[in-house]
């Protein structure tokens, strides 16, 4: 594998101004056009894991997500990675499975200085292993004042999804959803939900639960059956996409016709496939700005540049099939 030194002496050219080509640096045009043709005819490859030891730079982002089958996070891992390469940098993908552990480990790595930063969005009990020393920024979830925060409005899409569903001509609603037992952003649907219901004087029933999703799903089956449609709710919103599904599986089970006896509206609004569109309706996050800010204000909490501390983006409601026209 052919060294700087082997470029530097096929351009006929110092190894520095082989060096400072690769880092960016401005050369004479003559010098430039020697180096270019010694790297295309030795088929040298920068090492930059090398580089990183020098400029303390690997150029890599850790990205914590709690599982790659979520649509969400999928879809949202796919515009983060496209944002780095802007920012000619690589995304290592740390799918922890839920697994709190895992979670600890991948914030141990990018703490030992083996990635640049970190973009996290989890809903375990990591605090105490959050730093505001490492370049990290959160989605979802508030760490501390000096952590940057990119999050969606979901107490304005949980009030959005509620007059939806009132537009559409449901009378009596319901929310539908689990959530961690630690704080987070995704609460916020509901708030935003219930404070809609109050405001407008809109007669609602609640199914929340704060624990573990499979927990939740062994109780979903009899909360359907007892509260939405033992008490004749027509207007259903659940907290994520996700869980939507599970709740219209549940409902086609009990032979309750959907959106002509109940209908329902999700959370994200994920692309699973750009061909194939949902038929969910949903409030839609907006993905891509989520990625381009989070991956911008990393790049300047990295390079110690001024960077927001919270970021509230607007979400979007996409109807489908599961609400009337």
């Amino acid at each position: 594998m052919a060294s700087i030194k082997d470029v530097a002496k096929l351009a006929q050219v110092s190894v520095g101004s082989v060096s400072k080509y690769l880092n960016g640096g401005k050369l004479k045009e003559k010098t430039t056009i020697a180096i270019e043709q010694a790297i295309k005819d030795l088929n040298y490859e920068k090492n930059t894991y090398a580089t990183g030891l020098r400029t303390n730079r690997t150029h890599t982002i850790a990205l914590i997500i709690p599982t790659i089958w979520h649509p969400f996070f999928s879809e949202l891992a796919f515009y983060i990675e496209a944002e780095l390469r802007n920012y000619q940098s690589k995304l290592i993908l740390c799918n922890t499975q839920n697994n709190y552990e895992n979670e600890v480990a991948y914030i141990s790595m990018a703490r030992q200085n083996k990635v640049d930063g970190l973009i996290a969005l989890t809903y375990s009990n990591v605090d105490e292993y959050i730093s505001s020393e490492m370049p990290i920024v959160s989605i979802d979830r508030y760490f501390s004042e000096k952590i940057p925060t990119i999050m969606s409005d979901n107490f304005a899409g949980g009030g959005l999804a509620a007059e939806k569903l009132i537009q559409a001509g449901a009378k009596k609603l319901a929310f539908i959803g689990y959530g961690s037992i630690y704080d987070n952003s995704t609460r916020d649907r509901y708030r935003g939900f219930q404070a809609y219901c109050q405001t407008h004087g809109i007669e609602s029933e609640i199914i929340y639960y704060e624990g573990r999703h499979h927990e939740f799903n062994e109780k979903l089956p009899e909360l359907v059956q007892q509260i939405i449609i033992n008490k004749a709710v027509n207007g259903i919103f659940v907290v994520n996409d996700e869980q939507a599904y599970e709740v219209l599986e549940l409902l086609q089970k009990n032979k309750v016709r959907v959106p002509e006896d109940v209908q329902v509206i999700g959370f994200d609004g994920s692309q699973q496939s750009t061909n194939i569109p949902s038929s969910l309706s949903s409030i839609r996050q907006p993905i891509p700005a989520i990625a381009a800010a989070a991956v911008k204000c990393l790049i300047n909490v990295i390079e110690k540049k001024e960077a927001p501390l919270k970021t509230i983006l607007p979400v979007t409601y996409h109807p489908g099939a599961t609400t009337k026209e």
